[in-house]
C-alpha cells in the first residue's frame, strides 16, 4: 500500500544498516492529544517497533516556540509546531484527498531543521499534520498527515514532498499509509487519559 521511502531516508544520511533494520520492523505509534492548563494544544506520540523494541518518541507542543531534541535516526533537531486551517497550505499534493472529518479539524504546521552545531548537517523539513494525530520528523520533507479512504476502508495517511540538495531530479513524492485503530481511553490511578 505505502510507497517505498528508503530513497528519502539514503538522502537524509540514514545509514544503510539503519535503513535495513526500519525497513524489517513494524511501527506503532500511540497518540495522546490534550490540551493542558493553560490551553495549549498538545500531541504526545510514543513509537514502538514490532517485538515490544521502544522507539522514538515525540512530543509537541503547538505554541510555536522553537524545541531542541535529539532524535535517534535524525540527529539534534530544532523545531516549532502550530495549527493552521488547510486553506493556508499551498502544495496541491499535500493538502488534497483527505477525508471532510479531516479537512474540518485544521492542521498541524511543523517545520523542523537540523541543530547544525551539534549534528554538522545542514536540512530543513516543512510539515503538515491534518487532524492533529500524528508528527514526523524528518529532513526536507513537506508532509500532510489525516485519514483517507483507501480500497474502502479508513486509513492514517501521510503525504510526503521531499527535497535535498543531493537529489538534482526534483522532490519526491510519497503517499504512507497505516492502519488506524482508535483505542478507548484508559484509566490510571483514577486519572482519565
Amino acid at each position: 500500500m505505502s510507497d517505498d521511502s528508503d530513497d528519502i531516508f539514503k538522502l537524509q544520511g540514514v545509514s544503510w544498516f539503519k535503513r535495513r533494520a526500519i525497513s524489517m520492523f513494524t511501527l506503532t505509534l500511540v497518540v495522546k492529544h490534550y490540551t493542558d492548563d493553560d490551553d495549549v494544544e498538545h500531541i504526545d506520540i510514543g513509537q514502538t517497533l514490532s517485538g515490544g523494541i521502544p522507539g522514538t518518541n515525540e512530543d509537541r507542543i503547538l505554541d510555536w516556540q522553537e524545541r531542541s531534541e535529539k532524535d535517534d535516526v535524525f540527529g539534534a533537531v530544532i523545531g516549532q509546531s502550530k495549527r493552521i486551517m488547510l486553506e493556508e497550505v499551498e502544495d496541491e499534493f499535500l493538502k488534497s484527498g483527505w477525508t471532510e472529518d479531516t479537512v474540518e479539524h485544521g492542521t498541524v504546521f511543523v517545520v523542523d531543521w537540523s541543530d547544525t552545531e551539534q549534528s554538522g548537517l545542514v536540512w530543513k523539513a516543512e510539515m503538515v499534520r491534518l487532524d492533529f494525530w500524528f508528527v514526523l520528523t524528518c529532513p526536507n520533507i513537506c508532509q500532510t498527515w489525516g485519514f483517507e479512504i483507501l480500497d474502502g476502508e479508513r486509513r492514517h495517511a501521510r503525504r510526503l514532498k521531499f527535497t535535498s540538495s543531493d537529489n538534482k531530479d526534483g522532490p519526491i513524492f510519497k503517499h504512507l499509509y497505516y492502519d488506524y485503530r482508535e483505542s478507548p481511553p484508559t484509566v490510571v490511578s483514577g486519572i482519565r487519559s
